[in-house]
């Protein structure tokens, strides 16, 4: 069940200079928005990608005339995502995420008392989860959960997906980070929209790094094609990969750093793209809860961009529970689903376009990372900077947006600012001792 198209969009992309000052290794969220904030400063950069494209885990591809996201499709959190603010800037066509969904027993709609009961779950949940993540002890997320009654599992389901792993693997102090208010969408993809702001940039595509020296004064990087020297480096790798040792980099890192990355879990959450012109979900763009049957998805996302395309959403123990099956066992499993909610006959004209696979994927092998109970601090840890060379940036940074592109985004700048104040204080230093 492949999904193989090509991206909606390929942007121009720069010759890498001979000398760049910071080495970008991964053209993601992270990178792109690195590079971007280096060259306005005035370094040179070179941006090392080992895929044959950009964007990481957000690419939008075209199926059947729409362009569809494979990974990332929402912008979360407006006020504070900033790629909100620099879409709206830039003129792109965002619109706002519907703030209600749709709810189907049986496969009926709901009634307005099921939905309020459903609806007051939630909110119990949320603020027993935010009370207990501002404790001094760290715990599972899933202990801080009260009795929330018929829709307790429903709660717990959602919950998981969206942190990527069951509530009981999920740290409690990290988990109420996560702020999903005020979500948006944007025409053409997500991914479509992070390569478009890659347009320009000094970027080698199919170029996987596999080692990185800082033993000298900068920083030596290997690749198939030869070898970069740099003053810096920022790595925009996701955690998994560096997990993977995919990359070796010498010296070792600091035990506190190498500590911080070993202390990640990968998060899993997967799409199963449908084409379903009969769907019975009325309006577009609404997160649909389907419940009665068994199984229960944890998560469906109908109607995307008012199309015939829907999301059927797997979370790490439906992926990996899959993982032991065929190729075409995702497909099988949605289609299983919604004959159980809905009848045989209303999947008539329902195709299967195909699964997305992240935790598969050489070069994410994750959808996101997670931090497990006790490790609150490891994001934080990984902000530091080793030996004033390395940098490192990524979703998995982000205090309060992990786990999203604008998350990734944010940290890239972060990163970036401080290699610019590095660099530039040590070129002024160098400028006054001349004089």
């Amino acid at each position: 069940m492949g999904l193989d198209a090509k991206p909606v969009f390929t942007p121009p992309l720069a010759p890498l200079p001979a000398a760049p000052d910071v080495v970008v290794i991964g053209a993601g969220p992270a990178g792109i928005s690195a590079a971007r904030t280096l060259l306005a400063a005035g370094l040179s950069v070179a941006v090392l990608e080992a895929r044959e494209r950009v964007g990481g885990r957000a690419v939008t591809v075209p199926l059947r005339g729409h362009p569809i996201d494979l990974g990332a499709h929402w912008l979360h959190s407006g006020p504070v995502n900033p790629l909100v603010a620099l879409g709206a800037k830039q003129g792109e066509r965002l619109r706002r995420a519907p703030g209600n969904g749709e709810l189907f027993v049986k496969g009926r709609p709901a009634s307005p008392a099921a939905r309020a009961a459903l609806g007051r779950a939630f909110d119990r949940a949320e603020v027993a989860l935010t009370r207990g993540g501002r404790e001094a002890q760290d715990r599972p997320a899933e202990t801080a959960l009260p009795p929330l009654g018929l829709y307790g599992r429903r709660v717990r389901l959602i919950h998981g997906l969206v942190s990527g792993r069951p509530l009981k693997e999920v740290s409690l102090q990290d988990f109420p980070t996560l702020d999903y208010a005020e979500n948006w969408f944007i025409a053409g993809g997500l991914g479509a929209y992070v390569a478009r702001l890659a347009s320009g940039l000094p970027v080698r595509l199919g170029t996987p790094v596999t080692a990185i020296d800082w033993s000298g004064p900068g920083v030596a990087v290997e690749t198939a094609v030869g070898r970069l020297t740099a003053r810096a480096a920022i790595l925009a790798l996701p955690i998994a990969v560096l997990q993977s040792g995919a990359v070796r980099i010498s010296p070792g890192l600091p035990e506190e750093t190498e500590a911080a990355i070993r202390a990640f879990r990968p998060g899993i959450y997967e799409h199963v793209i449908l084409h379903w012109p009969g769907a019975p979900f009325e309006e577009p763009d609404r997160l649909v809860t389907l419940l009665g049957t068994h199984p229960d998805p944890p998560g469906l996302l109908g109607r995307i961009d008012g199309t015939a395309f829907h999301y059927l959403e797997l979370d790490q123990p439906l992926a990996t529970g899959l993982d032991r099956r065929d190729p075409e066992a995702p497909g099988r499993f949605a289609r299983r689903v919604l004959a159980d909610q809905f009848g045989t006959k209303a999947l008539a004209g329902l195709t299967v376009m195909g699964a997305t696979a992240w935790r598969h994927d050489p070069w994410s092998r994750a959808s996101w990372a997670v931090v497990p109970p006790g490790a609150c601090a490891s994001r934080a840890r990984l902000k530091v900077p080793v030996g004033e060379r390395l940098w490192f940036a990524g979703e998995a940074l982000a205090r309060v947006q992990w786990g999203t592109v604008g998350g990734a985004w944010a940290e890239g700048e972060r990163a970036a600012r401080e290699v610019v104040d590095h660099l530039t204080t040590g070129r002024k230093s160098a400028a006054s001792a001349a004089e």
